[in-house]
């Protein structure tokens, strides 16, 4: 976490947490939705603008994180901005030597690899569980064949959140949030 992000947190102690403004998708962008977003569906069938500033992306990177119920976050400065999730937490990228690296760049050891009833790869690693992005799937798989990666669960992708203790959308049931707890 940004040092910045911690002295707001202690100047500002008690901003209200923010629900339903920032997606993430299967692919590992961004998407920040306004309330007219919101008031047109849950994400992702209402997406919202998807998010190109390099440098904002890369400050919500450093800032992602996971509070004790599972529901994922952007500390933005003194607020959480609590994140839509399209599939799960992590998007996995799979790098030119093999190795494993989040959507953020956090680097990551596989533990498992999940295939669930669409085809869909997941991978269970040190940092959590996570879909591997859909332009690795080639590379996935030769991991699999080479016997890199321990050999493919079968999993539903609904059961997920339980199994692996992540809320895919903290604002459900929420009304829209516009900073009010």
């Amino acid at each position: 976490m940004d040092d910045i992000v911690r002295q707001a947190m202690a100047k500002w102690p008690h901003v209200p947490d923010c629900y339903g403004w920032l997606g993430l998708d299967e692919r590992g962008n961004w998407y920040m939705r306004d309330d007219r977003v919101q008031a047109a569906g849950p994400f992702p069938q209402a997406k919202g603008s998807l998010l190109r500033h390099d440098k904002l992306i890369a400050f919500i990177h450093r800032n992602y994180e996971r509070d004790d119920a599972g529901r994922w976050y952007f500390q933005n400065g003194p607020q959480r901005v609590y994140v839509e999730l399209q599939a799960t937490p992590w998007i996995w990228r799979i790098q030119t030597d093999g190795s494993v690296a989040s959507h953020t760049g956090v680097p990551a050891q596989v533990r498992a690899c999940l295939v669930d009833e669409s085809g869909r790869v997941y991978l269970d690693t040190d940092r959590g569980v996570g879909l591997v992005h859909t332009q690795d799937i080639v590379q996935a798989s030769e991991a699999i064949e080479a016997g890199r990666w321990p050999p493919p669960q079968e999993v539903r992708a609904a059961d997920l959140p339980a199994r692996y203790g992540f809320v895919r959308s903290p604002a459900e049931g929420r009304p829209i949030s516009r900073g009010e707890p």
